[in-house]
């Protein structure tokens, strides 16, 4: 296959998606708004782009990775979008999550310039961004997901086709709801056992290797610990997510109790400022309900 592949976004997981797409011997051409972030990139061996059309004039498979809906329609519909220099046959790969709704009116306006779009929203986080170890949940044809699967494969452990434009969006989602769930869960077992004097990580022990286990627990109950609430992903683009989740489900009549309340919840953490922190801090907003402070014991 061609080894040529544009990257739009060098955010938190898309400048590690990139290094690792240079590691696997791809000829990577870079844009992001901020410069400088390009010019890290070159160092490394990017070539770098003026514009998303260039990027797309260049190489026939495209990824793009920005912050939301607005961001993907933008870079691959506005001005100087990929659409402007996109050349028939080649391939646009949004790894961003983003409307379901719009994933689908965006592959039909590439399909106008006989290009193909894979909507292919990611999850693992900043580690799994940096080990290459992705989980990649992709909408489109598809015979083009073979075609890009070794792309993906360079920054992803499990791709799995779940059905076309869209269905992949829509499983991130879902992954969202779980996420959110979880973490919750975890916040409130926490609070529920520092209350009571228990010794929170011989708890985590205890617990996470049975039927109470999960990424949240083995990976965030310990930095709630230890007052560490630098993110892997912030709250504001968990909550971003968390109203697509809810508009979703208030265009298709689904209540979602639970989540609704959880993503009131992060609202309370943004309106304190923290929305710039990793999603372990919701924890704050559950100790402040119990008049508690989750902490290692001395």
């Amino acid at each position: 296959m061609d080894k040529k592949v544009g990257i739009i976004g060098l955010g938190i997981m898309g400048m590690p998606m990139a290094r690792n797409l240079i590691k696997a011997g791809f000829e990577v051409t870079a844009y992001n708004r901020t410069p400088s972030k390009i010019e890290q990139l070159v160092t490394e061996g990017a070539v770098k782009a003026a514009s998303p059309k260039e990027a797309a004039q260049k190489n026939p498979i495209i990824i793009t990775m920005v912050s939301d809906t607005p961001d993907v329609e933008s870079v691959i519909l506005g001005e100087n979008g990929i659409i402007e220099g996109i050349k028939p046959d080649s391939v646009v790969i949004d790894m961003s999550t983003i409307s379901p709704q719009a994933t689908r009116k965006i592959a039909e306006r590439l399909k106008e310039k006989q290009a193909h779009m894979l909507d292919a929203p990611v999850s693992g986080g900043e580690g799994g961004a940096i080990a290459g170890t992705l989980s990649i949940m992709v909408g489109g044809d598809a015979a083009i997901l073979e075609r890009c699967r070794p792309v993906l494969a360079a920054m992803g452990k499990t791709i799995t086709h779940i059905g076309a434009n869209g269905m992949g969006q829509t499983t991130k989602l879902m992954n969202q709801i779980l996420v959110a769930g979880n973490l919750n869960a975890v916040c409130e077992a926490l609070v529920f056992a520092q209350k009571q004097g228990v010794d929170l990580n011989k708890a985590i022990e205890a617990v996470k290797g049975g039927a109470a286990g999960s990424w949240q627990l083995a990976n965030l109950g310990p930095r709630m610990i230890k007052r560490d609430f630098q993110p892997g992903f912030m709250v504001d683009l968990l909550q971003k997510d968390l109203r697509l989740v809810m508009e979703g489900s208030d265009l298709n009549k689904i209540p979602l109790p639970a989540t609704a309340l959880i993503h009131q919840l992060f609202d309370s953490l943004e309106a304190a400022g923290d929305g710039k922190c990793g999603t372990q801090a919701l924890v704050k907003v559950v100790e402040r309900l119990a008049a508690v402070e989750v902490k290692q014991r001395d």
